[in-house]
């Protein structure tokens, strides 16, 4: 089931996205929220008719760095022996459609196309076995960055954490179990133009070793989010420029960059 979160009418409301072609989608509005019992109400409206809004709003977003050899090899840096995780704040998160805002104290602002794993129950040391039962579902991320903060600053909580610096989207697909998720091709575009092509195939680290590393730390809460890295060929954002991220199953998570006003 693809759950998408929007705003129609000055409401905020889930449905289900039902339907294959995207001018014929049609949300069947929830009755209740995806982290508890719902059922579907009946009730149809037209995709074309609402915002759609970030598919869930995360207490935190838990990302982790350089899960790609070759992306981590572009960067200038080592594979990583172990997972390693940085924090994006729920400030960040944005849908898609909404714009990215290119902040002023940064000359650099890069694309990053990113798996997102969504929790559906709240959960700490997760055991390796049981990694699949807390998953809701999965999203489309884009983890912008402002590269040059990012390499100047030890820290990388403005580089990374800035508000917009997030998209989530379009909405969450539920019927991706691990193992389908582990083999998915992330497509990256600008104005268009491809710019990263990869699969989660090529993660250092799969997702069921970021759940169970992240959880022995901390608890996770519904709707948290895990971005598990991104492929090779990450590059520099214009304002003006469309950026495109999608992801084969789930779909394309699209946002236009605008200077901060």
């Amino acid at each position: 089931m693809r759950i998408a979160r929007f705003s129609i009418d000055g409401n905020v409301a889930f449905g289900a996205v039902e339907g294959d072609k995207q001018d014929e989608l049609v949300l069947d509005i929830i009755k209740g929220i995806p982290f508890a019992e719902y059922e579907l109400s009946g009730t149809k409206v037209p995709l074309s008719k609402v915002r759609l809004l970030p598919p869930v709003l995360p207490n935190k977003v838990v990302a982790f760095g350089r899960n790609y050899a070759e992306h981590a090899r572009e960067m200038g840096n080592a594979e990583p022996e172990a997972p390693f995780a940085f924090f994006k704040p729920s400030t960040s998160v944005v849908g898609s459609g909404d714009e990215i805002q290119y902040p002023p104290f940064t000359q650099q602002l890069d694309y990053e196309g990113e798996l997102a794993v969504v929790i559906g129950r709240m959960c700490r040391e997760v055991p390796r076995e049981r990694v699949q039962d807390v998953i809701l579902g999965y999203t489309c991320a884009n983890d912008i960055t402002a590269r040059d903060v990012q390499k100047r600053e030890a820290q990388w909580a403005r580089a990374k954490g800035f508000d917009s610096s997030c998209p989530l989207g379009p909405w969450v697909e539920t019927d991706i179990d691990l193992a389908t998720a582990s083999d998915l091709t992330i497509q990256t575009t600008v104005n268009g133009e491809q710019r990263q092509l990869g699969s989660t195939s090529q993660m250092i680290h799969p997702i069921a070793d970021l759940i169970v590393n992240i959880s022995e730390a901390m608890t996770l809460l519904p709707g948290d989010v895990i971005l598990t890295g991104t492929p090779a060929g990450v590059g520099p954002l214009s304002v003006g420029d469309e950026v495109a991220v999608t992801i084969e199953g789930i779909g394309t998570l699209t946002n236009k960059v605008v200077k901060r006003g």
